[in-house]
């Protein structure tokens, strides 16, 4: 017992010295700065997925196959490049009904296949997902819009939370009859900004309209300054 207690207070003291090891002994503030700006899309991605459910695998493997096969086509004919057009492998499932007593009975196979293709004019948006709707595709996962400049919005964004951080520090300093007299320590991780996410939706809606072309993206950014104060 003795043993296990003295391993306890060890462990504590170094972990209150890892809490307090990067400190600074020296009269400082910490401030977060964030920013943000706007950017209207200009591109997208799409990923869709064709489900087929058959008495026999081969045949639900066959159906899925074909309405790939033409919407990759059709693709091609509107000169999508091979580079923006991905599909996965056939993915097969037996199906089974389960009844209250008895053995589970098979009742058929499940197949799917998904493919993501990246939209370089957001204008074509919609045309590409209706020819996905005459090629058989039956499910949309999901729509993401992008901005082809994604760099410059997020050094944009990036700046403006450096000034959010330099701004609350003046006014903190300010309040308290200190000055700033420089920079200790920066900590930066870049953000991991996703696309916006429209919807999940099933192949029948149809009435998407215009509406992608009126979205805007938001991009974020954040910085954590320490401060040397006077």
């Amino acid at each position: 017992m003795k043993m296990i207690s003295r391993l306890l207070i060890v462990t504590s003291c170094l972990a209150g010295f890892g809490v307090y090891a990067g400190t600074p002994d020296f009269p400082h503030l910490q401030t977060t700065g964030y920013g943000e700006v706007s950017a209207t899309p200009d591109m997208a991605e799409f990923t869709v997925k064709v489900v087929e459910t058959t008495m026999t695998a081969e045949q639900a493997k066959q159906t899925v196959d074909k309405v790939v096969t033409d919407f990759l086509a059709q693709l091609k004919e509107q000169g999508i490049s091979d580079d923006n057009v991905s599909s996965s492998n056939l993915y097969i499932a037996p199906q089974y009904h389960y009844p209250k007593s008895g053995q589970p009975e098979l009742v058929g196979y499940r197949a799917s296949r998904t493919v993501n293709v990246t939209v370089n004019q957001l204008s074509d948006l919609n045309q590409y997902l209706d020819i996905a709707l005459n090629s058989g595709i039956n499910q949309v996962q999901n729509v993401q819009l992008k901005v082809k400049e994604q760099a410059k919005y997020q050094d944009q964004a990036r700046q403006a939370a450096i000034k959010d951080a330099n701004a609350k520090a003046k006014s903190l300093a300010s309040g308290f009859d200190k000055e700033i007299s420089g920079v200790w320590r920066i900590d930066y991780n870049a953000p991991n900004n996703q696309p916006v996410l429209m919807r999940s939706m099933a192949m029948d809606a149809r009435a998407e309209s215009n509406t992608y072309q009126d979205s805007t993206i938001v991009i974020r950014d954040r910085v954590d300054v320490i401060y040397k104060l006077d």
